[in-house]
């Protein structure tokens, strides 16, 4: 429906809109995990390019969604009340940084990290801040997309295993870590969500709950303990074949179920609130004690 008492879809957010959140979020989380390896020793060129990449295509898909791309520039106008500027003067700290950061210049990875971070809160902002769909206004959404976007960072970190040839022991620990704090905050989310908002939006965030459990959550917790159990048991690195195949697996299921979430949350679940009317007028009826209706 577009129009009535009823909730209705929204249409102004489509899958140009979710791609960046999903391929931003992604990119900035893996920024954040380019800083980490490279301060652990970890030659980081690679993670820090497709990290900007990401960030970069989902700027563009959201462009190409403007209904006028020429003024896009006017973004940069309102950073005072729109956490929508406030994203794109993060985004343009964060893809030069990110960039000087993967030719090698120094102090520019943890500048890269930063910024990042700052993208990420700021989408997540965007998101809440709009008030009249009620599965994105509750406050919780935001620890949500924010562990969200970490999580999908360490796992992309993991599924680029197979290129880099493995993974530091700590790096595979804190995307565990992560992938579960996503899960406590699905939890927290839903909890607060209730039953309020339309019905086939709790059935879609439902839905794709359930693949964030089994493919995001659960599967790849089982193969980074089976990673690190046959490290231990055969007394090999994690550079081993064996642990760079679960590693990888891993890292794409917990990407998959965290980037298939956003997209159901930016496009199935976004129903308007529709009308909300806590008492309809009635001719006669008083309105309140001592206000009568003439």
């Amino acid at each position: 429906m577009s129009h009535g008492p009823d909730p209705w879809q929204q249409t102004a957010w489509d899958l140009r809109a979710a791609a960046n959140f999903v391929c931003g979020g992604a990119g900035a989380g893996l920024i954040v995990f380019a800083a980490l390896a490279q301060a652990a020793g970890v030659p980081a060129t690679l993670p820090f390019a497709c990290g900007a990449a990401l960030v970069a295509a989902g700027l563009v898909a959201v462009w190409f969604e403007i209904g006028r791309p020429l003024r896009a520039l006017n973004v940069f106008r309102h950073p005072r009340r729109s956490w929508m500027s406030r994203e794109a003067i993060a985004a343009a700290l964060l893809l030069p940084t990110a960039i000087a950061a993967a030719l090698g210049v120094s102090g520019c990875a943890a500048a890269a990290a930063l910024a990042a971070l700052a993208f990420v809160c700021c989408q997540a902002r965007i998101v809440q801040a709009a008030r009249g769909i009620p599965a994105w206004r509750v406050p919780q959404v935001v620890p949500l997309l924010v562990t969200t976007a970490l999580a999908e960072g360490g796992a992309l970190y993991l599924a680029s295993a197979l290129v880099h040839g493995g993974t530091a022991a700590p790096l595979l620990l804190l995307a565990g870590v992560l992938v579960l704090a996503r899960w406590a905050a699905w939890l927290a989310y839903r909890r607060a969500l209730g039953t309020s908002g339309s019905a086939p939006a709790r059935a879609a965030l439902d839905a794709a709950a359930a693949a964030l459990q089994w493919t995001g959550t659960l599967a790849p917790l089982v193969l980074l303990a089976l990673a690190l159990g046959f490290a231990i048991a055969t007394g090999s690195a994690l550079d081993a074949m064996a642990p760079i195949v679960a590693v990888a697996l891993a890292g794409a299921g917990a990407l998959a179920g965290g980037a298939w979430l956003k997209v159901v949350l930016v496009t199935r679940a976004a129903f308007n609130q529709g009308f909300a009317l806590a008492a309809l007028p009635v001719r006669g009826v008083p309105r309140r004690a001592g206000d009568r209706t003439p």
